[in-house]
C-alpha cells in the first residue's frame, strides 16, 4: 500500500478537460467527468493517485442504498488514506445522484484518497463536502452495488465491489 509524505504538486494542465474511467473487477465500467475549475486540488490529487495506480484493486468499502458508495481506502476499513490531506474546496455543486465527492473525517481539511459517488440525492452534504466530478456513464453499475458497512461484522466478511483500475483521460 503506497503512502506519500505530502500532497502532490499541482500538475493539472490549463484548458484541459479531465475524465476518469473506473473499471470494476466484474467488468462494469463507470465513466467520470472531473471538475478542476470547481476543486483543482481534489482533482489534482485524484488524478495523481489514479495515475500512480493507488486505486487499483481497492474496493468500494462503504455502500448505503439511497445515499452513496464510498471507495478509495486501500485498507477497505474506512480508515486508510494516502498519507496526506487535501484542503476543503467546498463549492456550489448540489450533491445529487451521480455526483463525485471527497470523503473526509470531522475536520473539513482531512480529505485524502477516499471518495464517494452519490447513488441518490444527498443535498444535506452541500457546502460540507467537496464535489469534484460526476458520473457520465455507468450509474447503473453504482446502483447495483450491494449495501456494505465495514463496521458491521455481518457485512464486512466479504470485500466490497473491487476496482480493477482507474484510468485518467485528458482532452
Amino acid at each position: 500500500m503506497a503512502s506519500y509524505s505530502s500532497r502532490p504538486a499541482m500538475a493539472l494542465k490549463e484548458g484541459v478537460s479531465y475524465g476518469a474511467t473506473i473499471e470494476m473487477e466484474d467488468g462494469g465500467t463507470i465513466e467520470l467527468e472531473l471538475w478542476p475549475d470547481k476543486a483543482p486540488e481534489h482533482v489534482n490529487s485524484f488524478v495523481f493517485l489514479a495515475n500512480d495506480g493507488f486505486y487499483d484493486g481497492v474496493t468500494f468499502h462503504r455502500i448505503i442504498s439511497g445515499f452513496m458508495a464510498q471507495g478509495g481506502d486501500p485498507t477497505g476499513t474506512g480508515t486508510g488514506g494516502p498519507g496526506y490531506n487535501v484542503p476543503a474546496e467546498f463549492n456550489d455543486t448540489a450533491h445529487v445522484e451521480g455526483v463525485l465527492s471527497m470523503a473526509r473525517a470531522q475536520d473539513p481539511n482531512s480529505a485524502g484518497s477516499q471518495f464517494f459517488i452519490c447513488n441518490a440525492d444527498a443535498t444535506f452534504l452541500d457546502r460540507q463536502y467537496t464535489a469534484f466530478g460526476k458520473v457520465t456513464s455507468g450509474m447503473e453499475v453504482v446502483l447495483a452495488f450491494p449495501d456494505r458497512d465495514p463496521q458491521d461484522p455481518r457485512q464486512s466478511r466479504q470485500p466490497g465491489p473491487k476496482m480493477k483500475s482507474v484510468t485518467i483521460t485528458e482532452s
